[in-house]
């Protein structure tokens, strides 16, 4: 209940926030926040602390709390929340999650590269799963996962149609808590502009890597192809 609660603070805040209900960029005191929200001042802290190391509020001591501008000015929908990696559970726009299109369900024997890259012999077969993820019905990310099956060896179509991640932890006891990733563009094929509705002359957003289970296991292999508007990550970089 105390984790439910200083994530709605963080869920009304950021709406506030983007509504410009801060026209000074600063946030009222956390006694203030305690009254408004009728909660203690530790899950106040608590949230305050959470915006503050994904970089939407910068706290200036003696002064209080301020949004950050740049921010403001480059919402990422990319947001790490939970206890596991992935997509479904991390990808959120004005507080809503994507929807699913599953493209393609298939079991292939692995690549040469897919062998190196998930330490798997020629005759561990892999899923290959092809999902589309749209906001409202906007397409926004064409990703191609590609998962061992002798890691998870019941996968079906309703359970890609939902979280595999959350699937995993629920019915497996396993968790993706360590990626590898890379992030580039390059110049967008015909079947990102059908799938994603770019134009000819418009790029994609790459990010590729290896998902790792909780014990070092890598877990997926995955693509992922961005439409370009929403290839905005936000980092947090500090020296002690």
């Amino acid at each position: 209940m105390a984790d439910l609660v200083y994530k709605q603070v963080i869920d009304d805040l950021k709406e506030k926030i983007f509504a410009g209900k801060f026209s000074d960029l600063k946030l009222p005191d956390e006694r203030s926040l305690s009254e408004l929200y009728q909660v203690s001042r530790s899950s106040i802290k608590r949230a305050l602390t959470k915006m503050a190391n994904d970089g939407i509020v910068f706290k200036k001591r003696g002064s209080g709390t301020f949004i950050n501008p740049l921010y403001l000015k480059n919402e990422s929908i990319f947001s790490y929340e939970g206890t596991n990696l992935g997509i479904t559970d991390n990808f959120h726009m004005n507080g809503k999650s994507p929807k699913i299109r599953v493209l393609k369900f298939e079991v292939i024997p692995p690549t040469e590269e897919l062998q190196r890259d998930l330490f798997l012999q020629p005759y561990d077969f892999v899923y290959k799963i092809v999902r589309l993820r749209l906001f409202e019905e906007e397409p926004f990310m064409i990703e191609t996962g590609y998962i061992p099956i002798k890691i998870v060896q019941n996968l079906n179509q309703k359970i890609i149609e939902g979280s595999i991640f959350h699937y995993l932890e629920e019915a497996h006891n396993m968790a993706v808590t360590k990626s590898f990733l890379s992030i580039y563009a390059e110049p967008s094929t015909e079947n990102d502009q059908e799938l994603l509705h770019l134009k000819e002359h418009e790029p994609v957003g790459i990010m590729e890597g290896i998902f790792f289970l909780d014990n070092g296991t890598p877990f997926e292999f995955s693509q992922m192809r961005f439409h370009y508007k929403y290839m905005k990550f936000n980092t947090i970089v500090s020296v002690d």
